[in-house]
């Protein structure tokens, strides 16, 4: 199962950092999350992208994830020559994170 099934996501950036929430549709869900979504999984999927460290933050009252994944927008917008300078779309690439059946 991919992680768009049970999540949805949103992104935000500044400078060469770009932040990613990942929100549990159904908050029984939340512990599936923090279970498969591991701040090395997100380093390991954003692979060929983020060449600085993925730290996650867990906000459980939310039902969330936060990654701050760092050095992953090319220098950032006034630098990058990237289509996506602001790393919007990597809130639906990260919803292709397949989740271990459990």
């Amino acid at each position: 199962m991919s992680l768009r099934a049970i999540a949805h996501a949103r992104t935000g950036d500044k400078g060469d950092i770009s932040n990613i929430a990942v929100i549990a549709y159904d908050a029984a869900d939340y512990p599936r999350l923090e279970r498969h979504v591991t701040a090395e999984r997100v380093k390991a999927h954003f692979a060929d992208l983020v060449r600085g460290e993925v730290v996650r933050y867990a906000l459980p009252g939310l039902g969330a994830l936060n990654f701050v994944l760092h050095g992953a927008l090319g220098g950032g917008v006034t630098r990058s020559l990237a289509l996506d300078a602001h790393g919007k779309c990597l809130a639906s690439a990260i919803l292709d994170l397949d989740l271990a059946d459990d």
